[in-house]
């Protein structure tokens, strides 16, 4: 497929994620089908030179409950939790406002993909921004963190799937008037376990192309 026309105006593309369902993966492969940026965590290390915060800050701050809230998760699974525990909520913050910042500059200027970090909320108001959530059965989601070779045992990935996803709900619903992973929040959800990879990536981005068509069709109607 070839690549979006680079003369439009930019468009971006946001994505929601349950953990293990390969959504940072299938974000990769759809810019790289595109020929636009990607964003996840390069994201928090330009928003974090761009606003003169300890790029360490950014990270333990990042897809994380103010700390004021993470006391009804616990703090028992390892480093995966534990980082983000000791960030005040001033800290959150200015971690939170100074990413949000970063993703209006880039939808302002380039076409990209974002994931995370309720850029679909921040981006809200852009005329071109298309929001994806992508999730999958959480037997599929544990097996896909056992493929990447961590040590950790079936039990403890599993236990990680729902501590992430909780955590993840629990940030977009603090900073959003919507609801994570509802249908009604975005505007494609997909099940990432039904078809390969790449054929996911070609779907969503022939329904990026769609869109786009119809939006520049209809943008030359009322100017005409």
């Amino acid at each position: 497929m070839n690549s979006i026309n680079s003369t439009l105006q930019p468009f971006v593309i946001t994505i929601g994620r349950q953990m293990g369902s390969g959504g940072r993966e299938l974000g990769q492969r759809l810019a790289t089908l595109l020929g636009i940026e990607f964003y996840d965590k390069k994201l928090l290390l330009d928003a974090a030179r761009k606003s003169g915060l300890v790029p360490e800050i950014m990270e333990r701050g990042d897809e994380r409950t103010p700390s004021v809230l993470n006391g009804v998760f616990g703090a028992g699974f390892g480093s995966v939790f534990t980082s983000g525990m000791s960030a005040g909520y001033i800290g959150d913050d200015a971690v939170y406002r100074a990413q949000s910042d970063m993703i209006r500059e880039l939808g302002a200027s380039k076409s990209c993909v974002i994931v995370g970090r309720t850029a679909d909320y921040v981006l809200r108001n852009h005329p071109r921004c298309i929001n994806i959530f992508i999730h999958a059965p959480e037997d599929v989601c544990v097996k896909r963190l056992l493929s990447r070779g961590d040590k950790a045992s079936e039990a403890e990935a599993r236990s990680m799937v729902r501590k992430v996803n909780k955590l993840r709900s629990s940030y977009y619903n603090f900073y959003t008037d919507k609801s994570w992973g509802a249908a009604t929040s975005y505007d494609l959800t997909i099940d990432s376990s039904l078809l390969p990879m790449d054929e996911t990536a070609r779907l969503i981005a022939d329904y990026v192309h769609t869109r786009l068509s119809a939006s520049a069709t209809d943008s030359r109607q009322i100017n005409g």
